[in-house]
């Protein structure tokens, strides 16, 4: 079979034929459209067709419009009568002639699916408007009237429709949940509003079947949900679905959240001749509910953990005060040394606390002559936080009781280093009254030997010494978070 020169049919047509581009300038011209005009062909390539044919009145401007609805809509667009003048020949007397036309535009579309060029055809319907006018004034041929009245009324019904349309297009693509439209077999993209096209990182998807359109989505089942759809007739919902979305070009997949429903949509014979997806993205909620479960399972755990710490300090504070009265000072004066610990945590969102905030939460109550820090700006991990608060209060309660704080003159120094991943500190008490090893263990000493030892894997000495107590604590170096 001989190859068809489309370029010599498209000359050949019979009637007028025009292709524009994008942006409304000439791209070709047929014979019938040189002939109509009375332009040349190459003074019209390449120029603006309102530059060339100028109408800043109503019939302009809805040519523009309908030209506009093509490129934005990727649909054909029929103008069943518009009025435009053109320039009369030289040899009928030159001057501007008003002539009607009827006029299709239909698409065509480039590599990215959009629509890329406008080809115009119309035909010359001035005699029909020459009935009207003449029907005023004498009576007309049966059947002009009206058959020229129907033309207009379908003219009419169509600008009015187009209205609609174009309303319920603005609504659909400004719409805040994300749809879209895939008809056929292979699912292809024929509808999708800003919300989608955001959601997919504002790729070309229009007139691409979903598995080209989002490729990172083919292992992840929706291309399978949405052709049971199709097969079922039965809609699908999901609810916080994750799918891992390519919204930019260089970056990494990210993982979204979704709520969705696939529709099917049915045609006349009850088959589903596509899907309608429409959904949001819950991405924040799901994530804000993730954190609300993490925080929840954190302060479960924090409560678990102070309440077994509360009942630690209980049960050893017993063991050493048997009298009601001596417990009962020991036990809340522990639970205030408990509590000035976490309000530290909690002001830092317990991320931890700083070592030097912690020995002065305990020493301010004896004034500032009567103690002495040393050592770097220091974060420490909630667990060593409160196992150091506890440690301090002792010492402390111990030496405003019976070591360097409990005489005018004595004061405690504390110093700390960090050196080979460990931190050492050392708690020196001077000038106070002669001191003594106890006899048997107290709540410090067990609290040693429980938290330091067993839980932070630490070690702490005692030293009693005449002039005072010196302790020295090496703990694994272990910063906040």
């Amino acid at each position: 079979m001989p190859k068809i020169d489309f370029h010599a049919l498209f000359d050949a047509l019979p009637s007028p034929y025009m292709v524009l581009d994008r942006e409304l300038r000439y791209v070709e011209v047929n014979q019938a459209y040189v002939d109509t005009l009375g332009r040349d062909r190459d003074t019209l390539l390449g120029q603006p067709i309102f530059e060339m044919f100028p109408d800043p009145g109503e019939s302009g401007r809805l040519l523009r419009a309908s030209f506009e609805r093509v490129l934005q809509t990727g649909q054909p667009d029929t103008m069943a009568l518009i009025s435009y003048a053109i320039e009369r020949p030289a040899s009928e007397g030159g001057g501007m002639q008003m002539r009607y036309w009827s006029a299709v535009h239909t698409p065509l579309f480039g590599d990215d699916g959009q629509a890329a060029f406008i080809v115009q055809n119309t035909v010359d319907v001035t005699e029909l408007q020459t009935l009207k006018q003449q029907a005023s004034s004498e009576a007309p041929a049966p059947g002009e009237t009206s058959l020229l009245q129907r033309v207009l009324e379908v003219q009419q019904a169509n600008l009015s429709l187009l209205q609609e349309t174009g309303e319920l297009r603005d609504i659909f693509r400004q719409a805040p949940g994300f749809m879209a439209v895939l008809t056929g077999p292979d699912l292809t993209f024929t509808l999708a509003n800003d919300a989608y096209q955001q959601l997919v990182g504002h790729r070309p998807v229009i007139g691409l079947p979903v598995d080209a359109a989002l490729p990172e989505v083919r292992g992840q089942g929706f291309v399978g949900l949405l052709q049971s759809v199709m097969a079922s007739r039965e809609p699908f919902i999901g609810r916080a679905v994750g799918v891992s979305l390519q919204r930019t070009a260089d970056g990494p997949p990210e993982e979204r959240f979704v709520d969705f429903i696939y529709q099917p949509i049915l045609g006349a014979d009850g088959q589903a001749a596509g899907v309608f997806v429409e959904g949001s993205d819950v991405t924040d909620r799901v994530r804000a509910e993730q954190q609300q479960k993490l925080l929840l399972d954190e302060l479960n755990h924090r409560v678990k953990n102070t309440l077994a710490t509360v009942q630690s300090i209980a049960a050893q504070t017993l063991r050493t005060s048997p009298d009601p009265v001596a417990f009962k000072e020991a036990f809340e004066s522990r639970l205030m040394a408990l509590s000035s610990t976490h309000d530290l945590l909690t002001a830092s969102s317990w991320r931890g606390a700083d070592l030097r905030d912690i020995l002065g939460a305990e020493f301010r109550p004896h004034g500032v002559e009567r103690y002495k820090l040393e050592g770097p700006d220091l974060g420490l991990s909630p667990s060593q936080a409160l196992a150091l608060g506890l440690l301090f209060h002792e010492l402390a309660t111990n030496a405003a009781k019976y070591g360097a704080l409990s005489s005018p003159e004595g004061c405690v120094k504390v110093n700390w280093t960090l050196a080979d991943q460990r931190l050492v500190i050392t708690w020196t008490e001077e000038k106070g009254p002669k001191v003594t090893a106890p006899t048997r263990k107290g709540f410090g000493s067990r609290l040693i030997e429980r938290s330091l030892k067993g839980e932070l894997g630490g070690e702490a000495t005692l030293d009693y010494r005449q002039d005072g107590l010196h302790c020295q604590v090496i703990l694994p170096l272990k910063p906040a978070a």
